[in-house]
């Protein structure tokens, strides 16, 4: 067996963009994959095992995990790429303390409580891959945007730790931090920022595309073919590393 043949992957956020794009691309090299998502209309779509969850709380991830592992078998790749953008967000004086708490309870507690469950096993197993999506406003943060910057510069500490706390027992711990990808979220907050500008979205995607020295923003394919190749058997020198997928640019 090599790369991800015949592996377990839960994919969370696998219902559109970079999750779905990632689900595609393991299971056409062989794993078996299970996605997780909020909207069961979305996920009846994707063509692969599918569980509805909320993945912002522990028993909505441990759902997801025995729902995988009676259907499929033992997780043996986790990609955690669910979460919550920043459209919605004010400055830090005037962000609301809800929005705040649901951002940190789906883009950081989730994940927690995943890699939580399915490390013991792998720790038993002596094998795992665990690869979160966190972004380069993990590491540079964004105007307006306090609640996703510190959940996603978060979710580096927690990929850090699983590096240590795995390492010995054959598991991996990466993440990988897209700039702008033209996706459903990075969508909404295209028309967010054009209504408050009051220009058109196509221009702000233009803007977005010019902070990239080629001149566009990265594709999820792209950012799907970096997570497979943490996913696989060949990555095992690779642990505990923050991997921009960002064309050369900081964002």
């Amino acid at each position: 067996m090599t790369g991800v043949e015949g592996r377990v992957a839960l994919i969370t956020g696998g219902s559109r963009g970079i999750g779905r794009t990632t689900a595609e691309l393991l299971a056409s090299r062989g794993a078996k994959v299970m996605c997780i998502a909020r909207s069961q209309q979305d996920l009846a779509q994707v063509g692969f095992e599918y569980c509805v969850a909320d993945l912002g709380s522990p028993q909505g991830c441990a759902h997801a995990i025995t729902q995988t592992e009676q259907r499929l078998g033992p997780i043996e790749i986790l990609v955690c790429n669910h979460g919550i953008g920043s459209a919605h967000e004010q400055v830090v004086w005037e962000q609301q303390p809800d929005i705040w708490s649901e951002t940190m309870r789906i883009n950081l507690d989730g994940p927690f409580h995943l890699s939580r469950l399915v490390l013991p096993g792998m720790v038993k197993r002596q094998f795992g891959r665990i690869v979160y999506t966190s972004s380069t406003a993990g590491l540079v943060a964004e105007h307006a945007g306090s609640a996703y910057n510190s959940s996603k510069h978060g979710l580096l500490g927690l990929m850090r730790s699983v590096a240590q706390d795995g390492g010995r027992y054959g598991i991996t711990s990466n993440a990988v931090l897209p700039g702008w990808v033209r996706t459903e979220m990075a969508e909404r907050s295209a028309r967010q920022e054009a209504k408050d500008r009051d220009i058109t979205t196509d221009q702000i995607w233009e803007e977005r595309a010019a902070l990239y020295p080629p001149g566009r923003v990265a594709t999820p394919q792209e950012v799907a073919e970096v997570i497979a190749f943490l996913a696989s058997e060949e990555s095992s020198g690779v642990s505990g590393e923050a991997i921009r997928v960002a064309l050369g640019s900081v964002w």
